[in-house]
């Protein structure tokens, strides 16, 4: 043991001898450090004096700068000995004079690192163009500004067109003056909400192409004597689509705003579990926030409902049109050759269009595309020897296609008109009761066997001389009662 201790430098404690605490250490304080001054003669050395606090040492040959704890002599001495050894002993008005250069080096630096103000708002305009466009930001380096360059030269003189090179238009430059004049919206659009105390929120949550989910918030507020509406924020959701998730997104842009929940007045959305269920839906968190927030059911999505529902005989109209272009479009080889006869024949489309479930606007498009293109379609299906061709040789499919196509463009046109700013609950409800008693004018002419309402199905049976169209038309009959039917139930307050 005592060898341990003697190995260790520790003396045995025998008892007889008390062995005393080590001394604490003496904490820093940064009053005690000793601030040195710059001195003229310094110069001599090479070093002129910063403009920082405290003042440092700098050398006016590289520029190198010396803490205010080194600014010695000896120091600065080494430096010049060690770093510029040809420039030892020279005069001080050597050194001045590298001092007066170097100064000058500075502020030439300085005015090119500067961007002037109209630069500066020159390239918040080209950012503000290429977000609203919805374009790469790259676009604005690679094509605007040589653009820009080359419109100068031609159109004015050579002496513009350097003035324009200046204007920031980096990749990085654009994406950070996107994010600066969306911050600076977002901020507009809180203290407006701020002020008035009152608004509402229309929201929705959807996966986009890459598989993320987002979800959407507008808000809809009084701004003096008028009425505004903007985006609050669109957000990735990280895990599940949950309206607990929902609600926790929403309520984190609130608490970081300072909005309040008690100014929320109405809810608008779809009729989605996830946003209306009373235990767990987003809703549900909402109202324990506010209580007296109201829920609307969105018009358009209600009326994209209502129009999904038709008899068997139109649904399989439907399913076997989306079969017919699914099988010209999913192959490469099959779209090539359609495209070629489309040439061929002369046509004024050489594409069909593919159809997509959760656009809206799709099934009157793609329609009104097969129907115009039925002959080269009926063609190029006999060539391939498909079962498919089949289709195109019945009057009664083929009337039911055009009738399809004539529907769903009068039902696009709604949905159309009921989009874009300036809407109210009480302009679209307007719309739809008018929607509503088209349909029964339309129904009191079907059940006279004209179809003159219906352009494409008239035109085609003209062209077709179909005399006997009862089979048609009772098909007809049915789909109008059953879309007026369906649309007076979702707005059965009209």
């Amino acid at each position: 043991m005592d060898r341990f201790l003697i190995r260790n430098n520790k003396k045995p404690n025998d008892g007889t001898q008390n062995s005393e605490p080590a001394p604490k250490k003496k904490k820093y304080d940064e009053s005690s450090v000793k601030v040195r001054r710059y001195l003229s003669e310094y110069l001599g050395l090479g070093f002129s004096a910063t403009k920082s606090d405290p003042v440092n040492a700098q050398c006016v040959l590289c520029g190198q700068v010396l803490a205010n704890s080194s600014m010695k002599p000896a120091h600065m001495s080494r430096h010049l000995s060690t770093v510029h050894p040809s420039h030892v002993g020279k005069p001080i008005e050597f050194f001045k004079r590298k001092q007066e250069a170097f100064a000058s080096n500075c502020l030439e630096i300085a005015k090119v690192a500067s961007v002037s103000s109209k630069a500066l708002r020159a390239s918040y305009a080209v950012s503000y163009l290429v977000a609203k466009q919805k374009k790469p930001h790259t676009i604005a380096e690679c094509l605007i500004l040589p653009a820009l360059v080359k419109v100068s030269e031609i159109m004015f003189d050579t002496k513009t067109a350097p003035a324009l090179q200046p204007i920031p238009v980096s990749n990085n430059t654009i994406s950070r003056r996107i994010e600066d004049i969306a911050s600076d919206i977002v901020m507009q659009v809180i203290e407006q909400m701020k002020l008035t105390k009152m608004f509402a929120l229309q929201l929705d949550e959807s996966t986009d192409v890459s598989g993320e989910a987002q979800v959407i918030v507008f808000v809809r507020y009084q701004d003096c004597s008028d009425i505004r509406e903007n985006i609050l924020f669109c957000q990735n959701l990280q895990s599940r689509t949950t309206g607990e998730e929902l609600f926790k997104v929403i309520d984190k842009f609130f608490a970081e705003g300072g909005i309040l929940w008690d100014w929320c007045l109405s809810v608008c959305s779809d009729g989605a579990a996830a946003l209306t269920g009373k235990n767990n839906g987003l809703m549900a968190w909402i109202r324990k926030k506010n209580p007296k927030v109201k829920w609307l059911h969105c018009i358009i999505h209600r009326q994209a409902l209502a129009s999904k529902r038709m008899n068997a005989h139109l649904h399989e109209t439907l399913n076997e049109a989306v079969k017919v272009i699914n099988f010209i479009k999913a192959r490469p080889l099959n779209s090539r050759m359609f495209k070629l006869l489309c040439q061929e024949m002369g046509s004024e489309h050489q594409h069909l269009l593919l159809h997509t479930e959760v656009r809206w606007l799709s099934r009157g498009k793609i329609l009104n595309r097969l129907f115009e293109l039925r002959k080269e379609v009926h063609m190029f299906l006999l060539e391939q020897k498909s079962a498919f061709s089949s289709l195109f040789e019945s009057q009664d499919w083929v009337c039911r296609l055009a009738y399809l196509a004539d529907i769903f463009d009068k039902l696009n046109d709604l949905n159309l008109s009921m989009q874009g700013f300036r809407t109210d609950e009480l302009s679209l409800n307007s719309k739809m009761c008018a929607f509503i008693k088209k349909l029964e004018f339309w129904l009191k002419k079907v059940q006279r066997n004209s179809v003159s309402v219906f352009p494409t199905l008239d035109k085609f049976a003209d062209d077709s001389e179909i005399d006997n169209l009862n089979t048609i038309c009772d098909c007809i009959r049915e789909h109008l009662t059953k879309l007026r039917d369906e649309l007076v139930s979702y707005f059965h307050r009209l």
